[in-house]
């Protein structure tokens, strides 16, 4: 049966009234979801720096490093170390590396681990040494991402707590080590030992004077971001 004009009519600013409904959900759920999704720059670099110390100790894990017939086998244990130096555009980066065979306390560009995304490239942000760990250079072999003060803003890293020197190593069952292991005595020997007893706080400060911390357990190693 055909509609009469009144019915067309009704129905069809039925069916506009449902379309507006919808547009005015949807531009609700938008100014409550859109605001989250916002990048903060300082959430990002703290992300990525918890993910890296990660990788830092997974690295450690599957590489032991002791050697029966190298008295100084624990200097090489894996590691990150924070630097801001002319090197990394004054800015604040982090280099992985396993000072060995050097065992000098810098890294130099084969002792730094590989990008596992792209193994052309060296997990590192910048560091001195070399044209190849210059941020500035067209020569850099490393990571700009792990400069994080050019990338998030980062102006600042500070290590406090159970940690300091600017970086931290671990041992072959994950345990975190505080300090240059270069300086060190022995593996585990009484008052040469760097394991890290209470919670290293490692503090992000972006150039916005916000901050944000992330901590390493003693023992185990673990590491989270204390949002």
């Amino acid at each position: 049966m055909k509609k009469t004009p009144q019915e067309r009519s009704l129905h069809s600013a039925f069916t506009m009234l449902e379309l507006v409904f919808v547009i005015v959900v949807m531009g609700i759920l938008a100014a409550m979801i859109i605001p989250s999704t916002r990048t903060n720059p300082l959430q990002e670099a703290a992300l990525q720096v918890l993910s890296h110390i990660r990788y830092t100790q997974h690295l450690a894990m599957l590489d032991d490093k002791y050697d029966a017939n190298d008295a100084s086998w624990y200097k090489g244990r894996w590691q990150i170390v924070f630097s801001k130096n002319v090197n990394t555009n004054g800015q604040e980066a982090y280099t992985i590396f396993s000072d060995k065979p050097n065992y000098s306390g810098d890294p130099s560009v084969t002792e730094i681990a590989k990008n596992p995304l792209n193994t052309d490239l060296l997990m590192s942000g910048g560091y001195t040494g070399t044209v190849s760990l210059d941020v500035n250079h067209n020569s850099f072999m490393g990571v700009k991402k792990l400069n994080i003060g050019m990338s998030y803003g980062v102006d600042d890293v500070n290590l406090s707590g159970g940690c300091s020197d600017a970086r931290v190593s671990f041992d072959h069952l994950g345990r975190p080590f505080t300090g240059d292991q270069n300086t060190m005595t022995g593996p585990y020997n009484a008052g040469t030992q760097r394991l890290i007893t209470s919670d290293c706080i490692i503090t992000l400060t972006h150039t916005d004077g916000n901050d944000l911390n992330i901590s390493i357990e003693p023992e185990t190693g673990y590491a989270k971001i204390n949002f």
